[in-house]
């Protein structure tokens, strides 16, 4: 009982200082690197339950696009499963090995989408150590795939819609798999960071629009990691990518597409978000991502903005990142979950096999 009862305290002390820091409803904190005061060594303290595996690093690596190319995940996924007719319409599901969040209506779920300027040089590979990991706390991941930048048909509007629709397959997958559809999460990074915020808001897209879809499964909350949140912001920013994202030539073409597709435009969602990014992005990013978090903010919706000292990129994908117990603790708070009694400086699926 006293070792609960410690537990407790730590979990309720951290939740405490996300609390008194960013207020009742959010905003933006930098994050120290490893080895100084912080969540993430808040969380190493409660040792409630002995984590395997081995410690999670106290720097930032650093790493580049390239690199997470011989990252493997610790085993298979569960199941391998096409949500439509493409050969890019596929995902990898995880179920996890624990019932700790198993309610009387199923698991949570969470959607994984992976970043790469939407090319098709990118794929779901990438994210697959992250999803296993976060598999390992209790819940469903599926990991998706989607048409991109060099296969047939990516591009506007087909990848926004393909993430989408492979949202909307979990109604499909929901009784075989025993998934609790009121508990979605989804997780993105970079421009699949943009997917996930723009997924989460398809309720607000004009009906009018080539993006549009009746019914959208309802999103509990956004992780949202290095995200591209206000697209206008990205291309003054220097990301002329925006216009072959979206098939135009022209600024003013683009304007006309934006706000059903970039992000903040479609604020407010009353969807929670929480939002990573490194202290070494472009300013473009790190801006947009504090744009998208305050204006959720005032117009009533919670968000968190954390700053990574030390980290770039790719760093936010790493499941052994100096970051893990505060992206663990977001995870849960957009789910609207008590975080884990565990000792999240520890992890069996690190160190990241590379």
């Amino acid at each position: 009982m006293k070792r609960f009862l410690i537990c407790l305290t730590v979990v309720f002390m951290a939740l405490s200082l996300v609390n008194c820091k960013l207020g009742s409803n959010g905003g933006s904190i930098t994050l120290p690197g490893a080895g100084k005061s912080g969540l993430h060594d808040l969380f190493g303290k409660g040792k409630c339950i002995d984590s395997e595996g081995g410690d999670i690093d106290t720097e930032y690596r650093n790493w580049e696009p390239v690199d997470y190319s011989s990252w493997l995940p610790k085993e298979l996924p569960d199941r391998r499963i096409r949500y439509g007719s493409d050969t890019q319409h596929f995902a990898e599901l995880r179920i996890p090995k624990t019932d700790k969040l198993r309610s009387a209506n199923g698991y949570p779920v969470l959607v994984v989408i992976h970043g790469g300027a939407w090319r098709s040089d990118s794929p779901l590979s990438q994210t697959a150590p992250l999803a296993e990991a976060l598999t390992g706390l209790g819940l469903v991941t599926w990991n998706i795939e989607f048409r991109r930048l060099g296969n047939t048909g990516g591009g506007y509007p087909n990848t926004p819609l393909d993430a989408g629709l492979a949202v909307d397959y979990l109604r499909t997958l929901a009784p075989e798999y025993n998934l609790d559809l009121s508990r979605v999460i989804i997780l993105g990074h970079s421009s699949g960071g943009h997917l996930a915020l723009w997924t989460s808001s398809r309720h607000k897209i004009d009906p009018a629009s080539s993006l549009y879809v009746a019914d959208p499964l309802p999103i509990k909350g956004v992780i949202s990691l290095g995200s591209i949140a206000n697209m206008q912001m990205a291309y003054e920013g220097g990301r002329a990518d925006m216009l072959t994202f979206l098939g135009v030539e022209t600024t003013q073409e683009a304007e006309l597409l934006y706000p059903n597709i970039s992000p903040y435009l479609l604020l407010p969602t009353g969807v929670p978000t929480s939002h990573f990014v490194g202290a070494h992005d472009d300013a473009w990013r790190i801006n947009g991502l504090k744009q998208y978090s305050d204006e959720s903010i005032a117009q009533g919706t919670p968000s968190h903005n954390f700053v990574l000292e030390g980290a770039r990129e790719y760093d936010l994908i790493d499941p052994c990142s100096p970051a893990w117990p505060t992206l663990v603790q977001e995870v849960f708070w957009v789910m609207d979950e008590q975080p884990p009694n565990t000792n999240l400086n520890k992890s069996k699926f690190c160190p990241l096999t590379r």
